[in-house]
């Protein structure tokens, strides 16, 4: 055979074989899609990183309002982006992962349930759960910088309170993206990887005792600088647009949308995420027309959207500092520590609750370590905590009478498998550049930050 024809041949079998290969990452086409004001009904454009609509009157969410109103799932992309038509991407990068969902058998006996199914966003290889940062942060991760030019030249901010972290750090450290991360110290081991992280991704901490607040706050500094450039949290239609794919992979595994939707919220974006999925196939029409009950949980004594939400409140109650410092150190799943969700905000939390008719649970950390118990006995495989009080949550809603038997409940399990994946695995530690104290002047973090890139 011709030398050519078969080097030929060999790369054409493993670019289908491989469909994150260069192949395929070259030949993405840029999804399509308008941006919404939720609060004035506007269309507009999007400049490729539009965090708010320029000619808001009053604060809102922007929504991505796709050109492809029946979504494709996609057998020629891998991992997440095979939801690619609802995702407002413009590439693709290597090694993503995709939520995996499937019908719960012992748990769903457990509790009485005739359709409980688990979406599980982590390292599950039994059910072809592949996620090697065991979190559903993945997904907002492999979104955001799928929405980030390739010749953006800025440094991407995150501030997280751990797992958030991971995530973009892999991806980012993988595709050679400039990262800077913001984290509490007291959550520094969240930040574990199975590979060394490259030097394009830079770590600075908020000292002992303080919070995801605080890190927020360092990050909010760093992007006044104009090498810098914000990530945006809930603003960024594409860290939701990722997690919504979490409904994305239940809907197609289930064939219709769900009637109750379980989650542990820090920020509420991921259950914003899903009301917006929900939203979309409602204007599908091949799965069904309904709006799923969005039943989401905090771990107490954590709870300020709990809190508001038993209020009947959209604003959320006042909320002392040092007691929320000291409500956070408590809890068991720290992901959920944000003190200024977008809760209030149109588009945000509140709104999502009272369109779906939902519910807000608060569990302890004792109800946490229960339902992980549980959940590990039935299905086999760890989870977080944060995911632990969604079981939880799930549990209380059951024994309250508050679903019903016979109807489609999906849980979002948003992260578990640690236990399992780092097993025998040699592990790497992500170290803080510089420790910044809660005070730190403004000036003094800008020159650190600056003198990192």
């Amino acid at each position: 055979m011709n030398l050519c024809l078969h080097i030929s041949i060999k790369y054409f079998t493993f670019a289908n074989r491989n469909k994150n290969s260069i192949f395929f990452m070259n030949n993405f086409v840029k999804t399509s899609y308008k941006l919404l004001n939720v609060n004035s009904g506007s269309l507009f454009e999007d400049n490729g990183w539009m965090l708010d609509d320029p000619n808001g009157a009053s604060a809102s969410l922007i929504r991505a309002i796709y050109e492809r109103k029946q979504i494709r799932f996609r057998d020629d992309l891998d991992g997440i982006y095979r939801f690619a038509d609802w995702l407002p991407i413009s590439r693709t990068l290597k090694g993503s992962s995709a939520p995996v969902t499937f019908k719960s058998d012992k748990l769903a006996k457990y509790l009485g349930l005739n359709n409980l199914y688990i979406t599980f966003n982590g390292y599950f290889p039994e059910v072809g759960a592949n996620m090697t940062t065991c979190s559903f942060k993945e997904t907002e991760a492999y979104s955001v910088c799928g929405r980030l030019s390739e010749n953006e030249d800025r440094v991407l901010v995150v501030s997280s309170a751990g797992n958030t972290a991971r995530a973009f750090a892999k991806v980012c450290s993988e595709n050679n993206i400039k990262l800077l991360l913001c984290v509490p110290a007291d959550n520094l081991d969240a930040l574990w990887f199975d590979k060394p992280i490259h030097d394009c991704v830079k770590l600075v901490s908020t000292e002992c005792g303080s919070d995801y607040f605080d890190s927020i706050n360092i990050g909010n500094i760093a992007v006044k600088c104009s090498k810098f450039i914000s990530e945006g949290g809930a603003k960024n239609i594409a860290r939701r647009d990722g997690m919504s794919t979490t409904v994305l992979s239940a809907v197609e595994k289930i064939g219709a949308i769900p009637d109750y939707y379980f989650q542990a919220v820090g920020s509420g974006t991921g259950a914003i995420a899903a009301w917006e999925a929900n939203l979309r196939f409602n204007e599908d029409g091949r799965f069904g027309q309904k709006n799923m009950k969005l039943m989401v949980s905090q771990n107490y004594p954590f709870a300020p959207m709990y809190n508001a939400w038993q209020a009947d409140s959209r604003a959320m109650l006042p909320y002392d500092d040092d007691q929320a410092r000291k409500d956070a150190s408590v809890i068991k799943a720290k992901v959920l520590s944000n003190r200024k969700p977008p809760y209030s905000i149109c588009g945000g939390l509140y709104d999502a609750l009272k369109s779906t008719d939902g519910q807000c649970f608060s569990c302890t950390n004792e109800e946490s370590e229960v339902a992980m118990k549980i959940f590990e006995d039935c299905e086999g495989v760890d989870i977080y905590h944060a995911s632990g009080i969604a079981t939880a949550s799930l549990f209380k809603a059951v024994e309250n009478g508050m679903v019903d038997k016979d109807k489609i409940v999906m849980l979002n399990i948003t992260g578990g498998g640690e236990r399992r994946f780092k097993a025998d695995r040699d592990l790497f530690y992500l170290e803080p550049s510089k420790v910044f104290k809660i005070n730190d002047s403004e000036e003094c973090i800008i020159d650190f930050v600056n003198s990192l890139f």
